[in-house]
């Protein structure tokens, strides 16, 4: 069982990288963010580490939300766009290796 990942942003700044096990079939993230204060934020993902891309339904938000991917990505961050409040997001995967 897949234990959860928590990344962290507090004021303007980018959070630390979730590495995603991208050989797990199927591939299941689920995600929580939760917004303390006053903060606005997308979920981005990437498929190299040098291009990010946002998560469409989790873009440009500043309360709580969840979501998921069901499609291969390598990694996945919060970038908290303005603001002084802080974003926990938490996330999970599953699937058999």
């Amino acid at each position: 069982m897949a234990q959860p990942s928590v990344l962290t942003t507090s004021g303007v700044s980018t959070s630390n990288v979730y590495n995603v096990n991208y050989h797990c079939t199927p591939v299941n993230i689920g995600f929580g963010a939760v917004v303390t204060g006053t903060a606005t934020y997308t979920v981005q993902h990437s498929f190299n580490g040098i291009n990010w891309f946002n998560n469409s339904a989790a873009s440009n938000l500043s309360a709580n939300q969840d979501g998921y991917y069901i499609f291969p990505v390598k990694y996945i961050c919060i970038n908290q766009t303005a603001g002084t409040g802080s974003v926990v997001c938490t996330v999970i995967q599953s699937g058999l290796v």
